[in-house]
């Protein structure tokens, strides 16, 4: 090879490599192109088979049907370790057993009077419930609470209830009182839910508390609130009533 032959080889050196380089650039830009192809196949096939899975979820049976407690402490469940042991959940237990299509809604507040559930009520029944139980009058009655008060505020609930869901089925819920509130007092206060439940032609429970109050061992240190014993038994109460209207 002739010397200007050697130094024009020389100088298309810097073009070949530059020309090799180039199509190495040029396969790993494919290659790269490639892999985010498929990455991105992955991932939509992720947020497909993730929207599946919601789907899959939203479809699932809901119970259309509740049953409102609406109460004091007694339905709050005061002093309980775990309010699954009071007695609308207790509730809940036995409906989930019949595979009935019910939910059961505890809307118990402690120390709830009847003038406290009067003012929450037109909140509350926005819920519209099938069946809507009314506890409520023991603290009333505790705090010396005029009859009249009580039975005007008691109404009051009933006469909201029926205006705003009208297809709720109302059960009172009866008390009583210790004695020591007089004899007086606790008889008047005692036929007071009887009258407004005759009055208002709803389901009656005569005593809630029934076989319970007064008993030391199915109530808690207070004397007044059921224990987890107790409340199985004011399940068992209040269920007798409900049944009928849930089978």
């Amino acid at each position: 090879m002739s010397e200007a032959e050697n130094n024009q080889l020389h100088a298309y050196l810097p073009i070949l490599r530059g020309y090799k380089l180039l199509k190495f650039c040029y396969f790993i830009l494919v290659v790269s192109l490639y892999s985010c192809g498929d990455t991105k196949t992955d991932k939509t096939t992720e947020v497909q088979s993730t929207e599946t899975s919601i789907e899959t979820v939203e479809t699932l049976p809901v119970k259309s049907k509740t049953i409102l407690c609406f109460g004091d402490s007694i339905t709050a469940g005061y002093g309980l370790d775990d309010t699954n042991d009071a007695y609308p959940a207790l509730l809940q237990h036995t409906i989930d057993s019949l595979q009935l299509d019910f939910t059961v809604i505890n809307s118990g507040v402690s120390g709830e009077t009847s003038a406290g559930g009067k003012s929450r009520i037109d909140w509350v029944i926005k819920q519209a419930p099938t069946v809507f139980l009314l506890e409520l009058g023991a603290n009333d009655g505790l705090r010396g609470v005029p009859l009249t008060e009580t039975r005007a505020n008691l109404q009051a609930i009933i006469d909201v209830v029926k205006n705003k869901s009208p297809k709720s089925i109302i059960v009172l819920a009866g008390m009583e009182l210790p004695p020591n509130m007089g004899l007086e007092y606790t008889t008047e206060f005692r036929k007071l839910f009887a009258d407004l439940a005759a009055k208002n032609n709803i389901a009656f429970i005569p005593f809630i508390l029934k076989d319970v109050g007064g008993i030391a061992s199915l109530n808690q240190r207070d004397g007044i609130h059921p224990n987890v014993a107790g409340h199985k038994l004011v399940a068992d109460t209040v269920w007798e009533v409900l049944q009928p209207l849930v089978l």
